[in-house]
């Protein structure tokens, strides 16, 4: 009930928890709200949380419901110390035909897509294995901070396959053309200090670190203008996939959107009073 209160002006929240009351229970996907920030858990540890079809589902419906209206910044872990994600479910592909895996594609693309896409901040708080489709959710996301026993890999071509959750893209366009061949080639395990160092994660820390760290980050990126914040996400993933001069017209077009905003109008005026700006309102 207190979940429900908190979010009852929120449209899609409510389409998620009628949902969730309607009978399609979430098992393997945990969210909880701290304030602005959201953390989603992929939660599904007998199977060191590999994403099965259901998974994906449920990740999906999370992912829908989340609105910039009452989240400022998301995280997304893996329940247990061993694992972020494992990879994608191999009891589960290993008798697909085409046409099933193909599908199997389409909704692991679909549902990374999707948090690449939301207008707020995403951080992956990686603990433990992040293989194959776990290393394709971490890409996904803006910011990854590792724990000391993370391990990267794509392992796909040992399985017979290439990644298909977008891997042969995000991969090459983080650390570069001929790392990501390299990993993709060889199946090599990166672990987490030679992650930081290509630049495949951001940050590197303790295992009992890693959500504090994760926390504290999302908690300095929600104290910052959201409509900034988000206009600046747009703009650089807008930006990268144009030209210079059509990426610059994109900022100026972010840019001058901010001057419509009351948050903007708060923190000059403060600026300019030297003062501290009163708190964001997100408007």
């Amino acid at each position: 009930l207190k979940y429900i209160y908190q979010f009852m002006y929120n449209e899609r929240v409510l389409i998620f928890i009628i949902r969730l009351l309607g009978g399609i229970t979430m098992e393997n996907i945990k969210f909880e709200q701290k304030g602005f920030i959201g953390i989603i858990t992929i939660s599904r540890p007998s199977a060191l949380n590999a994403l099965n079809s259901q998974t994906l589902s449920e990740l999906e419906s999370t992912v829908d419901a989340v609105s910039a209206d009452t989240l400022r910044c998301l995280i997304i872990t893996g329940d247990g110390p061993k694992s972020f994600v494992a990879g994608a479910d191999i009891a589960e592909m290993k008798d697909l035909d085409q046409k099933g895996a193909a599908k199997f594609s389409t909704l692991g693309n679909r549902v990374f897509r999707k948090i690449e896409k939301l207008p707020i901040p995403v951080i992956a708080a990686v603990n433990g294995f992040a293989l194959g489709g776990g290393c394709e959710l971490s890409m996904c996301c803006d910011i990854r901070i590792a724990s000391e026993n993370a391990v990267f890999a794509q392992p796909e071509t040992s399985l017979g396959i290439t990644p298909g959750f977008g891997g042969t893209q995000r991969l090459a366009r983080i650390i570069g053309l001929s790392k990501a061949k390299m990993m993709l080639y060889t199946c090599k395990k990166i672990k987490a200090p030679e992650a930081l160092a290509m630049g495949l994660v951001d940050e590197v820390c303790a295992p009992e670190e890693l959500m504090v760290k994760a926390e504290e980050l999302a908690t300095k990126i929600s104290l910052n203008a959201p409509y900034a914040v988000r206009a600046s996400k747009a703009a650089v993933n807008k930006g990268m996939q144009q030209d210079i001069d059509s990426a610059l017209d994109t900022e100026i077009d972010e840019f001058s959107g901010c001057f419509n905003t009351v948050d903007q109008k708060n923190a000059m005026t403060a600026f300019c009073e030297k003062r501290k700006p009163d708190p964001f309102q997100n408007k």
